[in-house]
């Protein structure tokens, strides 16, 4: 399904009845409504192979207007790009002085380096945010978070916003830096300025002797 090692990972979850009938309902979606991220795209974030995962930063559900969700949690291939990742350039330049165009939300180049940008949900109805979010998706990605919690090589998990923080709950493994702070969004973004998550990401990854993220 992967076509890599996540294959084996979450062979058991895949083969699962819920997870089964969740892909057959989404499916069904897709002939019939307008749905997000574009089919081929959905399982994006899973074309990072589970051994070269360094960092995980979860989102909550795709992007829910045209040409912006691409399966990869806060990217966007649209302009203008959304509020909260204006805000996570802001941080970026805040915390290490490196200054994004503004005009460009492909993430892409972080996702090459290890970066896992997995939403919780990993599909959305036109126009209505949060619509897939309890379709099972949770129970099928609470899964992939758990499984990376088992690595023993270490990982980063970024959590913002409460949605995100509630997964910490499934990472227990000492070897692993969990970073919280507020959502980007602009409703929170004041608890998220300041949290200087790239800067404590590669001091992490530095002191493990994994290269740092060239964000």
């Amino acid at each position: 399904m992967f076509h890599n090692d996540w294959d084996i990972v979450l062979k058991d979850e895949i083969k699962k009845n819920y997870f089964q009938e969740l892909l057959h309902k989404v499916s069904d979606l897709y002939t019939v409504k307008t749905i997000y991220p574009p089919k081929k795209d959905v399982f994006n974030a899973f074309r990072l192979s589970y051994k070269d995962v360094k960092v995980v930063i979860i989102g909550q559900d795709p992007y829910h207007e045209e040409g912006e969700a691409h399966g990869l949690a806060f990217s966007c291939l649209k302009t203008p790009i959304p509020p909260s990742l204006k805000n996570i350039y802001k941080e970026l330049y805040s915390d290490l002085g490196i200054k994004k165009d503004m005009n460009d939300g492909n993430l892409i180049p972080w996702f090459k380096q290890g970066v896992m940008l997995l939403n919780s949900t990993l599909t959305v109805e036109k126009g209505l945010a949060n619509s897939h979010q309890k379709f099972g998706w949770s129970i099928f990605t609470d899964e992939v978070i758990k499984q990376l919690n088992k690595r023993d090589k270490p990982l980063v998990f970024i959590l913002w916003g409460n949605y995100a923080r509630a997964k910490k709950q499934f990472i227990t493994n000492p070897n692993h830096l969990v970073i919280e702070s507020g959502h980007p969004s602009p409703l929170s973004c004041k608890f998220f300025f300041g949290s200087k998550p790239f800067s404590r990401t590669n001091e992490f990854l530095i002191k493990n002797k994994i290269t740092p993220i060239k964000w």
